[in-house]
């Protein structure tokens, strides 16, 4: 895993973020990239520390259920200072978790297509995270449905914004995966989800297991989403 920094126009400042490479990783090779989030009160160093992606992806290569990629783990608050709030319930962290919108967009994809051996297209570029980070997902991932070939969720919080969604039917949707634990306290936001999506006839993959707002339903989110990504 690598810790790298890059400069937001959009913060003006010098920013965060984890760079997980395959272990035989080469510049004569293109890769897919996922851009991961974190929850609310989190940082770039959230999954690193608690969700064990680095075990996860090698684990699933090893036994051949994924391809090699790129996952990029952001600070999800794009604010200056770049650090947590005091309150980060309040508005000034809500703003932050909206703005990052445009520092993914205008600072840190350009920065990583730069940077690294990664398709730069649409088909092997796709975006998932937890809680905050899961209605982020889905919010930029549905909002913008010519940037990401998949999108996933894994117990959206509150932030999720189906009006944000482009679903029209000359719209290119991507593979859309939501999980939650069915004691979530927040698993109204999933249900909610789902049901906009079959009202709309869009298609999407959505369950419950067993759990709450935890680290076993995330991991169990990364682990079956980057199994089916990049697969249509």
């Amino acid at each position: 895993m690598i810790k790298d920094t890059y400069f937001s126009a959009t913060t003006q400042t010098n920013r965060f973020c984890n760079v997980y490479l395959p272990e035989d990783y080469t510049e004569t090779k293109k890769y897919n990239v996922l851009y991961v989030l974190h929850g609310i009160g989190g940082t770039e160093d959230e999954w690193i520390r608690y969700g064990t992606p680095e075990e996860i992806l090698n684990r699933l290569y090893c036994e051949k259920k994924i391809e090699q990629m790129i996952l990029v783990f952001p600070n999800g608050r794009a604010m200056n200072p770049d650090s947590v709030p005091q309150d980060a319930y309040g508005p000034v962290a809500q703003a932050a978790f909206a703005n990052f919108e445009n520092d993914l967009f205008n600072d840190l994809i350009p920065f990583i297509e730069k940077k690294y051996s990664v398709y730069g297209d649409r088909a092997h570029r796709g975006i998932c995270g937890l809680s905050m980070g899961g209605g982020q997902s889905l919010n930029f991932g549905l909002g913008h449905p010519d940037a990401f070939s998949c999108v996933g969720a894994f117990s959206p919080a509150p932030n999720t914004n189906t009006e944000a969604f482009k679903t029209g039917k000359d719209i290119t949707l991507p593979l859309i995966w939501i999980v939650c634990g069915k004691t979530d306290s927040l698993l109204y936001v999933s249900e909610n989800t789902n049901s906009f999506l079959n009202a709309g006839n869009i298609p999407h993959s959505y369950r419950t297991i067993p759990g709450s707002h935890d680290w076993s339903v995330w991991k169990y989110g990364l682990e079956n989403f980057v199994q089916l990504a990049f697969r249509q």
